[in-house]
């Protein structure tokens, strides 16, 4: 099946590479595949097949391969084990209600691993041959798509530096990219529940001039520090903040945070803006799309702690949440730092941010109008 035509595709680099298709002899039996879909948890559990594509400095991009499931072979001295020249996207694919099976925006994630590789002094990958290794690997394991309603299948991109050498004064020269798909169940499988969030002082996710914007695994590596410290003080997630005055909202966890301000025909949105030390996340990005055309604006700007404090104890503040792709929206109802502590709204999801889960989730599983060209077919 032909890549349909899609309006954000924005790389002008277009490579195409013949795929060599080895079918997994012994796939996971059928029984055994539905018991793992009725409840697949998240990223326990992995599908069949998988895609990789190699790369050299002076080739290009070579190999294409859909191949079973299994270990890659690296040498003990390949780059990304020693210096984390590194990257990754994150995006799903949904079932419709017809057996079809589509994905959501993914010539934005081919986009913003590109920008990734830019700042990692890594290969840029063509944006259609980003795609079709999608569409290979889903195709494959076409099986392995959830029907149950709030299921998927999440895909992984991710390149790494197989490059043999100790030397730091240059980026590898060669390059692994690869695809695996775990299929995962709801992120809340109970209803959607507020979270509590501890405002970290003591760490920070990233500094202008660093790796904040890349989606490269180090930036999640230092996160688990301050997620530690905010469960040992009884919160779900942790907020960042600037890494300068310790002052600005940033993140919480790894999403984007999103405040609601006022409600009814009143309300509006303000989001922390991209300053080089934030993901661009692609839901992030729907939600400034989306909800203007639901009649809320949108304004990206700055947020201190105090800001917010003093927004929610008075009111102003109605909701706020995080969004990113695995929980679409997550809601926050409770703050807590060192020295304070404060609820937002009535501590339960608000309207604001439940209307646009909705209408974002009904775009992705085909039950609402795709107005964007968000959808890409794939099977």
């Amino acid at each position: 099946m032909a890549a349909p035509a899609n309006r954000e595709r924005t790389n002008a680099m277009s490579t195409t590479l013949d795929f060599d298709i080895t079918r997994n002899e012994r796939p996971l039996p059928a029984v055994e595949r539905e018991g793992i879909l009725a409840d697949p948890g998240w990223g326990r559990y992995f599908t069949d097949h998988m895609v990789t594509i190699r790369y050299a400095a002076d080739r290009g991009w070579y190999d294409a391969r859909l191949e079973p499931y299994g270990p890659l072979s690296l040498d003990p001295a390949s780059q990304v084990l020693h210096y984390s020249q590194e990257l990754f996207e994150g995006l799903k694919a949904y079932r419709q209600r017809d057996g079809s099976i589509v994905t959501f925006r993914p010539y934005m994630n081919a986009a913003r691993m590109n920008r990734s590789a830019q700042r990692m002094a890594m290969p840029q990958i063509p944006e259609d041959l980003f795609v079709a290794a999608l569409e290979h690997l889903v195709r494959a394991d076409r099986d392995w798509v959830p029907s149950t309603e709030g299921h998927s299948l999440y895909l992984r991109p991710f390149m790494i530096a197989t490059t043999r050498a100790l030397g730091v004064n240059q980026p590898a020269q060669e390059y692994l990219f690869a695809v695996i798909a775990s299929p995962s169940g709801s992120y809340y499988p109970r209803g959607v529940k507020p979270v509590s969030v501890w405002l970290s002082q003591d760490f920070t996710r990233a500094a202008a001039g660093g790796t904040g914007e890349a989606k490269t695994g180090g930036n999640y590596a230092a996160s688990f520090a301050g997620q530690a410290q905010a469960v040992a003080n009884g919160c779900d997630q942790v907020v960042w903040l600037d890494a300068v005055e310790r002052r600005w909202v940033e993140e919480v966890g790894s999403m984007n945070l999103m405040f609601v301000y006022g409600s009814g025909a009143e309300a509006r949105i303000l989001t922390p803006a991209l300053t080089g030390t934030l993901l661009p996340g692609v839901t992030r990005d729907s939600m400034l799309k989306l909800a203007p055309d639901l009649g809320v604006p949108v304004e990206e700007g700055r947020i201190s702690v105090d800001e917010w404090q003093r927004g929610a104890e008075s009111g102003e503040i109605t909701e706020v949440f995080g969004c990113g792709t695995a929980a679409i929206i997550s809601p926050v109802g409770h703050a807590r730092g060192a020295d304070r502590a404060f609820d937002i709204g009535t501590g339960e999801p608000g309207p604001i941010s439940m209307r646009l889960r909705e209408e974002l989730i009904g775009i992705q599983y085909g039950t609402r109008p795709d107005p964007y060209g968000w959808v890409h077919p794939i099977a």
